[in-house]
């Protein structure tokens, strides 16, 4: 029963990560918060109901990555790139807002608003496997495999590649590394990309455990999502993946001990226990990415 009920909880800590990473992204490098984040995370669950129906679990992954991120340099498109001025962010902000509701309306309008269920799944991913006389579903272990290679690729990414660098440097300075003669733009639009890549999966792998994709849970899950950056501290990666498996395992433990009804503030009491320990968060914020020089 333990050892079942934490393997829950570092399912559901690992796509608060990937979501709680996206925001992170966006708002550690651009200094901008995404509102339509939560929404190309709803998405992500229908990409998944198409693409499942003619592609292996792979490549519908992949598709949904894609997808979730064309979604995402399609909203730097129409609503960041004309708010580049520090005091164009509240509406730049609300103009990401307005564009998330026409996503999640246009979703309405194809699909209902009642939760969509698969109509196929690989067979593997209703199977068990035991462990020490413990049943544990297969698609558990393929969900934290994902969301481990995603942080890790998402790692190598920003501190070995030459975009990755770019990344750093505009988070350290835009000005400065616009000087240095770095595409700003083409930066921003790697980071919306590969950011609401990132929740697409995460609500692919929700809509996959669930069984169904439902147009309402990108709110849920995104208000977590931000709550777990400010725990982890703005704008820094490793505090979004150990907040999101933080805030996972706590909810699991209260299920472990009947106090199942308290699971949805959990992540709120923390929030403000953090904010009262210590407001910067578990890191300082920015630290992870503006290491240019590592």
């Amino acid at each position: 029963m333990l050892v079942g009920q934490l393997l829950n909880g570092l399912v559901n800590g690992a796509m608060y990560s990937l979501v709680a990473l996206g925001f992170t992204l966006i708002i550690g490098v651009l200094d901008k918060l995404n509102f339509t984040h939560p929404e190309v995370f709803m998405f992500g669950g229908f990409v998944g109901i198409v693409s499942l129906e003619f592609l292996p679990a792979p490549w519908a992954l992949l598709v949904s990555f894609v997808v979730g991120g064309f979604l995402g340099v399609f909203t730097e498109w129409v609503a960041f790139r004309r708010f580049k001025r520090s005091d164009s962010k509240i509406t730049a902000a609300l103009s990401s807002m307005a564009l998330g509701l026409v996503f999640t309306d246009c979703v309405q309008k194809y699909w209902g608003t009642e939760p969509v269920s698969f109509k196929t799944l690989p067979a593997w991913m209703e199977q068990n496997i035991e462990i020490s006389g413990v049943q544990f579903p297969y698609l558990h272990f393929f969900i934290l495999v994902v969301t481990l290679v995603l942080m890790l690729m998402l790692h190598s990414y920003i501190h070995k590649t030459r975009m990755g660098r770019q990344i750093r440097a505009v988070a350290e300075s835009p000005t400065n590394a616009a000087l240095l003669g770095i595409d700003v733009t083409r930066v921003s639009q790697a980071v919306f990309f590969i950011s609401s890549g990132l929740a697409a999966e995460a609500g692919l792998l929700l809509s996959l455990r669930s069984a169904s994709a439902n147009s309402e849970i990108g709110l849920t899950f995104g208000l977590k999502a931000l709550a777990i950056m400010a725990i982890g501290g703005l704008g820094d990666m490793r505090g979004a993946m150990l907040g999101g498996l933080l805030i996972g395992i706590l909810e699991a433990s209260l299920y472990l001990f009947g106090l199942g009804r308290w699971v949805e503030m959990t992540v709120w009491v923390v929030v403000i226990l953090t904010m009262v320990i210590k407001p910067s968060g578990l890191f300082s914020a920015r630290q992870a990415l503006q290491e240019t020089r590592a």
